[in-house]
């Protein structure tokens, strides 16, 4: 009912509260799982990460000593490290291959389809699959080096999951070959976007295509970055299956990572106090990346 019509029929305006009341009824069971589950688990893992909590969670506090020796223990600091190492090298390289393959399928090139479901399909496996898939390319006895090396070139070596210091190598091409194809999706999308009017501005003008990608396009594109930044980002911290379908961790301890290390810290030491604080320090890194985010998008709202 209109405030006209409301005003006319000397009708009072209902509550506030109770307007919508079918849909907010009907929300009420997600809101309840989203503060029971996700808000509730949280608090719960952060507050017995304060605590000596070994096979079974107990409320014994120890104050900070959980992560005190969390940050003194070399396995997780080697596990950052390669997290920082494959998450800045994974990131920009997908940003880059993922909007140059969208700026090429934007060109209106022949069997654009084709092409675009060849670059995608990487990203309709699981990781698990990607990674044996790619464990099995890398294997020096069958894969590459063995196909080289059987063509003549029999020094030709190249096996960087067999070396501490080549390992994040290999997990990045498989990375790569699995993500790339959604964030072109993405950056495909954004082009499309773009008023066709903007283009023939620049072609009048007599701009080079490289500098109005550079100068117009992608500073128009920004919002499509940022949500493709979050997703690539949440992956990098969330990173797992593909080490442990990849190498299970090694040679040694060199390709451990984060989430590993709490998946092996919980169910195979049985130190849930220690797990916690590691998966609270994930936690914490992936506020770090989302709230800013949520910040901009909401001052997006509001202009």
């Amino acid at each position: 009912m209109s405030s006209a019509r409301r005003a006319r029929d000397g009708a009072r305006p209902p509550i506030r509260l109770l307007r919508n009341l079918s849909s907010k009824l009907a929300a009420i069971p997600m809101v309840l799982v989203g503060l029971g589950v996700f808000v509730g688990g949280t608090i719960w893992t952060i507050v017995h990460s304060f605590t000596d909590s070994r096979l079974l969670p107990r409320l014994n506090w120890v104050g900070f000593d959980q992560y005190e020796r969390l940050w003194s223990t070399r396995r997780w600091l080697v596990s950052i490290e390669n997290l920082a190492v494959y998450g800045i090298v994974s990131l920009v390289l997908t940003m880059c291959l993922g909007f140059f393959l969208a700026a090429l399928l934007d060109r209106k090139i022949r069997f654009e389809d084709t092409f675009r479901t060849i670059f995608l399909y990487p990203f309709a496996l699981s990781f698990i699959v990607t990674g044996l898939v790619w464990q099995w390319i890398l294997n020096p006895d069958f894969g590459i080096q063995s196909v080289i090396r059987g063509l003549g070139f029999s020094g030709f070596n190249f096996d960087p999951l067999y070396n501490p210091d080549l390992v994040i190598i290999g997990l990045l091409i498989a990375g790569l070959w699995q993500g790339t194809g959604l964030i072109m999706v993405i950056m495909l999308a954004g082009l499309r976007g773009i008023d066709e009017d903007i283009w023939k501005a620049t072609r009048v003008d007599g701009i080079p295509i490289w500098k109005t990608y550079i100068v117009v396009i992608i500073p128009m594109m920004k919002p499509v970055f940022v949500t493709a930044l979050v997703l690539v980002t949440s992956g990098i911290v969330k990173l797992y299956d593909l080490v442990v379908a990849m190498t299970s961790g090694g040679p040694g301890i060199s390709s451990e990572v984060p989430a590993k290390f709490v998946y092996d810290t919980l169910f195979t030491r049985q130190n849930l106090g220690q797990g916690f604080a590691a998966s609270t320090m994930m936690l914490v890194t992936v506020a770090i990346i989302l709230i800013p985010w949520a910040y901009m998008q909401y001052r997006e709202k509001r202009q």
